[in-house]
């Protein structure tokens, strides 16, 4: 009961301020999400306290005063692009290689690269459109239950036992096939967008969201946690409820930047 009466809760707040707040109102909204991401990070990074406190801060001063910039476009793009490289390259290898990378620095250069991209992309993708955000969004809450219900029910080969014994090849499936309807009747409902390129796009950020949830997974193991936080009865913290998220939609929001054929 905890759990969906935090998700009734945030959804009461979120969703009207992403359709009808004002832009600025929503990127320093969004900011001091970020900030209290940053501080999440940083405990399961087992950064100081002190040390944690300057970065969260820094994490939200940092994406409210880009937010306040005239012309930012070039920042975002830039950003899109380090997310891109770090979710398409750095993050699997990462994984594959299950390192654990202990020094202070690094922990909090990868914290920003998984953080302050999500924040522009949420900012981004809502000023094209509040229905293009919640679209991206529903796409990964969609895949993200879809994999759950289906693990439950026939989860017999573990995708990454060594990372999160909980997740199957079948949840997998089980996502892929709730997200092949999602994007037929998205491309069906959209002037302009075919199913081919639906598919592939659906593909793409399920397999991201994927490798973000797998990321978080492994950061937490690697501090002995079960959650990044305490601060969403029943979920967690902010990075459990956004894991997927912030490998997804940094990769959405560059498609959509540097893409045509959509």
């Amino acid at each position: 009961m905890s759990r969906v009466m935090t998700a009734l809760g945030l959804l009461l707040v979120f969703l009207p301020t992403m359709f009808f707040a004002p832009a600025m109102l929503w990127s320093g909204l969004i900011a001091l999400v970020a900030g209290v991401a940053a501080h999440e990070w940083a405990r399961i990074s087992n950064l100081e306290k002190q040390v944690s406190l300057v970065y969260a801060t820094g994490m939200g001063g940092m994406a409210f005063t880009i937010g306040l910039m005239p012309g930012n476009e070039a920042v975002m793009q830039g950003l899109f692009v380090l997310a891109a490289v770090f979710w398409g390259l750095v993050a699997p290898l990462w994984l594959a290689g299950r390192w654990r990378v202990e020094a202070v620095f690094l922990r909090a250069l990868t914290g920003t690269l998984v953080i302050l991209p999500t924040w522009a992309a949420l900012v981004s993708l809502r000023e094209r459109s509040p229905w293009l955000l919640l679209g991206v969004m529903a796409l990964v809450w969609i895949a993200d239950s879809a994999a759950y219900y289906a693990g439950r029910k026939f989860g017999r080969n573990k995708l990454a036992p060594s990372i999160s014994p909980g997740k199957s090849w079948e949840g997998v499936a089980g996502a892929g096939l709730a997200l092949l309807l999602y994007a037929s009747a998205v491309s069906a409902s959209i002037h302009g967008l075919r199913i081919p390129g639906a598919l592939i796009l659906a593909a793409a950020l399920l397999y991201f969201s994927i490798l973000g949830d797998l990321f978080e997974s492994w950061i937490k193991r690697l501090a002995g946690v079960k959650d990044s936080g305490t601060l969403l009865p029943g979920h967690g913290g902010v990075l459990d409820r956004i894991d997927a998220l912030t490998a997804a939609l940094p990769i959405a929001a560059g498609i959509l930047h540097f893409s045509t054929w959509l």
